[in-house]
């Protein structure tokens, strides 16, 4: 039996995989593990240790980060393969949701409708902002914004992620971790 071990930022990233990986992966045959971190500076402090003391040698990991305000994603996910590298697992997948994790949501506005059981939000989808969110400064603040509040970081992420489309290619954060998993399952 495989098993695939996430190593998340925080409870809402969670949330999201929670909502998303029995929609991407077919059932049975795969167990699902959760590492919670307090954070990325949590996430950056322990993850090697975490990772060389796991003990199923044939598991495979997923590292999963905000870039946050981070000037430049390529470093953050430069610096994490590193850390795991350092921790003896570099066939580990790394992926930055480029800003946060929102940047999903942003992206799949039908998703975020049916999700928080609010109408009107996909005639947004076509504006510019929302075309390509993984570029916006602060995703989490205009999805509180667009939902006027309801959008709470872990109950918000759980209620949307169970509807986002697979084939959204309007964050390339989200589209690169849908292959990323994809391929390591395959």
């Amino acid at each position: 039996m495989k098993e695939l071990v996430f190593c998340l930022e925080g409870s809402s990233e969670q949330a999201m995989l929670e909502g998303l990986l029995p929609k991407l992966l077919p059932t049975g045959g795969i167990i699902f593990r959760y590492i919670k971190f307090e954070g990325k500076q949590d996430l950056e402090k322990q993850l090697s240790s975490k990772l060389r003391g796991y003990k199923n040698p044939s598991a495979r990991f997923v590292v999963i980060r905000d870039q946050d305000s981070h000037p430049d994603c390529k470093a953050v996910k430069a610096r994490l393969v590193d850390l795991c590298t350092q921790a003896g697992k570099p066939d580990t997948m790394v992926r930055i949701a480029c800003t946060e994790l929102e940047s999903f949501y942003l992206a799949d506005l039908a998703a975020v409708e049916r999700g928080l059981e609010i109408t009107g939000l996909t005639k947004f989808q076509e504006n510019r902002k929302f075309r390509s969110p993984d570029h916006l400064g602060s995703p989490s603040k205009e999805l509180s914004t667009l939902t006027k509040g309801r959008y709470q970081k872990v109950s918000g992420s759980r209620a949307i992620s169970v509807h986002l489309d697979l084939e959204n290619t309007r964050s390339d954060s989200f589209r690169n971790l849908v292959a990323g998993i994809r391929r390591l399952v395959a």
